[in-house]
C-alpha cells in the first residue's frame, strides 16, 4: 500500500489539454484546462502543433498540482489518456515534431484507403485489428506524412525518427525529450494504427509492409496499467511514475466500472463513443462496429465492440456558431424546452459524413420534416434528440451483435460526457433504448479511468473489485416511452438518414 495518497491525471483532448488530482477514493481534489487552437489548413484537413499540446499539457499539471495544495511528492502516479488516432512524428534527437499532428478528425488518407480497399486488403485488417480501412485511424496518416514530408521515410529508415499517437508524445517529453526519453504506448492507443495485431499486441509485419512504415520508428507496446517510466523531476519538483496510459475511449470504459463482458458506456462529447465490453472474446461485428482492445490491467488481451458518432455535441455548436439560433450551449435545453416535441422536424447531422453503424463519408446533414408551424425551438429539439438517435442506432446494432455471438443484449447504458448533464437528453435516450440510462456521480470518467490504472500499478488499489466498488450512481433515467412509440420515432429516423444519404 502506497502512502501517496493522490493521482494526476493527464487528458489530452482535441481541442484542450487538462489535468485532475483524484484521491483514492476516485473524487476529484483540483482540474485545470487550457484550450489550443485548431489547425484547418484546407477543407477536410485537421491538425494541432504537438508544442502546444505538450505546453497546455504541463501547463495544466503544474497548476492542478497547485490548485489542490498538493507537491509531485504527493501523487502516488500519473495515468495518461489521449485523443486516439492524432498521429505525430518527431526527430529523435532533437525532440522537433518533423510535421504538424494529424488530427483523428482528418481526412487526407482517405485516397490511401480507397486504393488499399480497391486491392481487396479490408479482410486482412480487420481480421488482424478489428478495424476498418478508414482514413481516421493513424497508420494511414503515418503514410501520407512518409509521402508529403520532403526526407521523412528515408530519415524513419535510419532509424532518426519517432512516431507516436498523443500519449507517446507526452510521455517523450515527459522522461527526457531526447534519445534517451522513453517511446512507449500502451494496447489501446497502439490497437487505433492499423498496424498493431491485436491478438498478439504486436506490431504486425505484413501491415507494415501494407502502409509502408519502417519498424524504427514504432513504440514498444505495453498493457495499460503498467511502470511505464518516470518523469523527469524539472517538470513538477519531483520525479513521479508514470503508471497508466490508454486511449481517451477505451479510459471512459475502465473509468464507469465497465470491467466485465456486456457492460457498456457511451461518451457524449464533440462527437459520441460507445464501447462494450467483450471480454477476452474478440468479436467481428456484422453490423457496421468495430473491434478494438479495451484498456487492459495485465497483459492479456481484452476487447471491446466500438461505434462512433462524428456529430454529437458539434451539433449544439452549429446551433449557436452557425444558425446562431442560441448565445451559448447551455441556452439548447431551455429552448428545447418551449416546445412538447420536434414537430415532426428530424436533423441529421451529418456534416462530416456519417461513423457507425452506417459508415458513409458522402451524407450530409439534413433537416427533414419542417412545416409553416416549424420554428428555432423545434430544430433545436431536433438537434439534441439527433444525439440520442445515432446512439439508439448504435446501441441497436451492439445488442444485435451481442446476440449474435451468444450472449445478452445490452441491459443498461452507463453514461459520461459533457452532454450528459443534459437531463432532457438522457431521458429521452432511455425512452429510446428502453432501458436504463445510468449517470454517475464522476463524469470524468476518461481521466478517472486512467488514474485508476495508475493506481493499480503502484498498488494503491489491490484489483478491479475495490475499483468497481466505487463507481456510484448519480441518477438513473428510466424509459417512460411505450415501446411502439419508440419504435416509430427510431423508423422516422432512418428514413431521415436515407434522404441525407442520398444527396
Amino acid at each position: 500500500m502506497t502512502e501517496k495518497n493522490f493521482l494526476l491525471a493527464l487528458d489530452q483532448g482535441t481541442s484542450s489539454s487538462r489535468s485532475i488530482v483524484f484521491d483514492r477514493g476516485g473524487r476529484i481534489v483540483a482540474m485545470a484546462q487550457r484550450e489550443f487552437r485548431q489547425i484547418f489548413p484546407q477543407p477536410g484537413w485537421v491538425e494541432h502543433d504537438p508544442r502546444e499540446i505538450w505546453a497546455t499539457q504541463l501547463a495544466t499539471a503544474q497548476e492542478a498540482l497547485a490548485k489542490a495544495g498538493l507537491t509531485a511528492n504527493d501523487i502516488a502516479s500519473i495515468g495518461i489518456t489521449n485523443q486516439r488516432e492524432t498521429t505525430v512524428v518527431w526527430n529523435k534527437r532533437t525532440g522537433e515534431p518533423v510535421y504538424n499532428a494529424i488530427v483523428w478528425q482528418d481526412r487526407r488518407a482517405e485516397p490511401t484507403c480507397a486504393a488499399l480497399r480497391e486491392r481487396g486488403l479490408e479482410p486482412v485488417f480487420r481480421d488482424k485489428t478489428g478495424l476498418i480501412i478508414d482514413a481516421y485511424f493513424s497508420g494511414t496518416k503515418l503514410k501520407w506524412i512518409f509521402d508529403n514530408v520532403p526526407g521523412t521515410r528515408a530519415a524513419a529508415a535510419r532509424g532518426e525518427l519517432a512516431f507516436g499517437t498523443v500519449d507517446t508524445w507526452l510521455m517523450w517529453q515527459l522522461t527526457g525529450a531526447n534519445e534517451q526519453a522513453l517511446h512507449a504506448t500502451d494496447v489501446s492507443n497502439a490497437s487505433r494504427t492499423l498496424l498493431l495485431d491485436v491478438h498478439r499486441n504486436e506490431w504486425d509485419d505484413e501491415l507494415l509492409g501494407l502502409l509502408e512504415v519502417p519498424r524504427e520508428v514504432l513504440p514498444a507496446v505495453h498493457p495499460s496499467s503498467h511502470v511505464y517510466g518516470t518523469t523527469r523531476a524539472s517538470l513538477l519538483g519531483a520525479p513521479i511514475p508514470i503508471g497508466g496510459v490508454a486511449g481517451d475511449q477505451q479510459s471512459a470504459l475502465f473509468g464507469q466500472a465497465c470491467f466485465k463482458e456486456g457492460l457498456a458506456k457511451n461518451t457524449y462529447g464533440t462527437g459520441c463513443f460507445m464501447l462494450m465490453h467483450t471480454g477476452i472474446q474478440f468479436r467481428s461485428s456484422t453490423n457496421g462496429l468495430i473491434t478494438t482492445s479495451a484498456a487492459q490491467p495485465r497483459a492479456t488481451p481484452e476487447f471491446a465492440l466500438e461505434g462512433s458518432v462524428f456529430i454529437a455535441g458539434a451539433v449544439v455548436q452549429w446551433l449557436r456558431d452557425g444558425l446562431r439560433a442560441i448565445k451559448g450551449s447551455g441556452e439548447v435545453q431551455n429552448l428545447a424546452e418551449t416546445v412538447p416535441d420536434s414537430g415532426g422536424v428530424m436533423f441529421v447531422p451529418a456534416f462530416t459524413g456519417l461513423g457507425a453503424p452506417y459508415w458513409n463519408a458522402d451524407a450530409r446533414g439534413a433537416i427533414v420534416g419542417l412545416t409553416r408551424g416549424s420554428t428555432v425551438a423545434h430544430i433545436a429539439r431536433a438537434a439534441l434528440e439527433s444525439i440520442a438517435f445515432q446512439s439508439a442506432a448504435l446501441l441497436g446494432a451492439m445488442s444485435r451483435d451481442a446476440v449474435a455471438a451468444g450472449g445478452s443484449p445490452v441491459s443498461e447504458l452507463r453514461v459520461d460526457g459533457g452532454a450528459c448533464v443534459n437531463n432532457l437528453l438522457m431521458q429521452f435516450q432511455a425512452d429510446l433504448l428502453g432501458i436504463p440510462v445510468v449517470r454517475p456521480q464522476v463524469i470524468e470518467t476518461t481521466a478517472l479511468g486512467a488514474a485508476y490504472l495508475a493506481g493499480l500499478s503502484c498498488g494503491m488499489y489491490a484489483n478491479l473489485d475495490e475499483l468497481a466498488a466505487q463507481w456510484q450512481v448519480e441518477r438513473r433515467f428510466h424509459p417512460t416511452m411505450p415501446r411502439e412509440r419508440a419504435q416509430e420515432l427510431m423508423q422516422r429516423w432512418e428514413r431521415a438518414v436515407r434522404q441525407a444519404v442520398a444527396q
